[in-house]
């Protein structure tokens, strides 16, 4: 019994991880798809192609761009989109 609800978790385990960190102008299509939540080999191809088409994205907002990606997708992962961009320094009073 035990043994069988240890392989039931090793199951579900990789659903239970979350997103990690992806730059969308360098990573390929395989990376996208495996970082990022709700987007899987196809969008993660179409966001390739829409890159290589039409060039950089400048803000994790941009992927809108692409088809198939729609908001509740940025939503999911907008903390673990990069662009290549670091983030302006606060400017001093």
């Amino acid at each position: 019994m035990r043994r069988i609800m240890c392989l039931s978790l090793l199951g579900i385990l990789p659903a239970l991880v979350n997103a990690g960190p992806v730059d969308i102008n360098t990573a390929d299509a395989t990376t996208i798809a495996q970082e990022l939540n709700g987007v899987g080999a196809s969008r993660a191809k179409a966001i390739v192609e829409y890159r290589e088409k039409n060039g950089r994205f400048a803000t994790p907002e941009d992927v809108l761009k692409v088809s198939g990606i729609g908001p509740q997708v940025l939503k999911l992962n907008r903390d673990n989109i990069r662009t290549g961009q670091s983030p302006k320094p606060a400017s001093k009073p």
